[in-house]
C-alpha cells in the first residue's frame, strides 16, 4: 500500500503530494519520497540535486525558472510555513500565464510538484521557514530567468500570504508590507524582473 497520496491540481502537471504520517507519543515517521508511489500516480521523475534554504518573515523569493535547463521541483517545508506558487510558462498550454498556490508547512507536511515549464516562488508566512526541494536538473547560474512576482497580467493573490500594497509598475518591494506591518523583503535581482508579456513576447 502506498504511503504517499498524489493529487492533481487545476493546472495540468502540478501535483500536491501528502505523505502518510505515522505518529505516537515518541514522535512520528513518514516517507517523504517514494519513487514507486509517484510512478503509480504517473510521475516518473529523476532527481539529481537537493536544495535547502532558510528565510525570515517578510521574505518573498521568485518567480524563478531556468531557460535552457528547466527544472522540475518537488518542494516542501520542514520548519515554519510558506505560500508556494507556480506559474505556467508553457507557450502551448491552455493555462499559459495562470497560477496556482498552496500553503506548505511543517504541520501539514504537504509537498508540491512543479514540472519543467513553470516559474516558481514563495512567500514566508512564519518567523522563519526552512524550505527543501528536489530538482530534476542541476542549477545553472547563467541560465536563470524570472517573472515579476506582482505582474498584474498574472495577478497572483498574494493577500493569501498577508501581503498588502499597491502595484506601481515594477517588481519593487517598496510600499508592500505584511498585515502586521513587516516590510516585504525581496532580493535586488527579484525586484528587477519584468512582467510575463515583456519576458515572453511571441
Amino acid at each position: 500500500m502506498g504511503q504517499i497520496k498524489v493529487e492533481k491540481c487545476p493546472i495540468e502537471g502540478l501535483y500536491v503530494i501528502t505523505p502518510a504520517v505515522h505518529g505516537d507519543s515518541r514522535g512520528y515517521f513518514m516517507e517523504t519520497y517514494n519513487k514507486r508511489d509517484l510512478e503509480e500516480a504517473g510521475l516518473d521523475l529523476d532527481f539529481v540535486q537537493d536544495n535547502q534554504s532558510c528565510s525570515s518573515k517578510g521574505v518573498l523569493r521568485g518567480l524563478h525558472y531556468q531557460k535552457q535547463y528547466p527544472q522540475g521541483k518537488l518542494v516542501r517545508v520542514v520548519r515554519g510555513a510558506v505560500f508556494d506558487v507556480a506559474v505556467d510558462l508553457r507557450k502551448d498550454s491552455p493555462t499559459y500565464g495562470k497560477w496556482f498556490g498552496v500553503e506548505l508547512s511543517e504541520e501539514n507536511k504537504k509537498q508540491f510538484y512543479i514540472p519543467e515549464g513553470f516559474a516558481h516562488g514563495f512567500a514566508v508566512l512564519t518567523d522563519t521557514a526552512e524550505f527543501c526541494y528536489k530538482c530534476t536538473d542541476f542549477y545553472h547560474p547563467n541560465d536563470e530567468g524570472g517573472i515579476a512576482w506582482n505582474d498584474p497580467d498574472i495577478n497572483i493573490d498574494w493577500s493569501m500570504a498577508g501581503i498588502k500594497g499597491e502595484y506601481k509598475g515594477s517588481a519593487s518591494a517598496e510600499g508592500y508590507t505584511l498585515a502586521d506591518g513587516t516590510p516585504l523583503n525581496l532580493s535586488d535581482k527579484d525586484q528587477k524582473w519584468k512582467g510575463i508579456k515583456e519576458a515572453f513576447s511571441f
